[in-house]
């Protein structure tokens, strides 16, 4: 009798996490300028897309991509709550560990397009790096 409990508990419980998303969608190919404390100023682009299956409620799970010309691609994964966004990238090349974690903050420009400031931190790269990227959303 207990063991039925517990699993209807659980799935009562997990159930309970299976929310549709209901925050912004930041589905979207931007335009970046950055500032790296270590390689200086670039430009990027940023494509990233709602994974709905994996968000909840008010939270957003997300696959992001920055590609730098020069540099190559950066695939990683974020999450959302509100128009706030915590953000894991990598460099496809590893061998200078160049990885690391940002927070951005969206809003939304003039023409109603999403824009976003994101700081991040590498740990490991070049014995660690800083910086930061000014993205706008691309007019469709």
């Amino acid at each position: 009798m207990k063991r039925i409990f517990l699993t209807c508990l659980l799935a009562t419980t997990l159930s309970a996490y299976a929310a549709p998303y209901t925050g912004n969608d930041y589905s979207g190919i931007y335009d970046c300028t950055g500032q790296d404390h270590t390689e200086g100023e670039y430009k990027g682009t940023v494509t990233m897309r709602l994974m709905p299956k994996f968000s909840d409620g008010e939270y957003g799970s997300y696959r992001f991509l920055l590609e730098v010309p020069g540099f190559g691609g950066y695939p990683g994964h974020a999450t959302s709550q509100g128009d706030k966004m915590a953000i894991y990238f990598a460099n496809k090349n590893q061998k200078e560990k160049d990885f690391g974690t940002g927070i951005a903050t969206f809003s939304k420009n003039k023409v109603g397009k999403w824009t976003f400031v994101k700081f991040y931190y590498e740990p490991e790269y070049k014995n660690g790096n800083f910086g930061k990227e000014f993205c706008t959303q691309r007019i469709s």
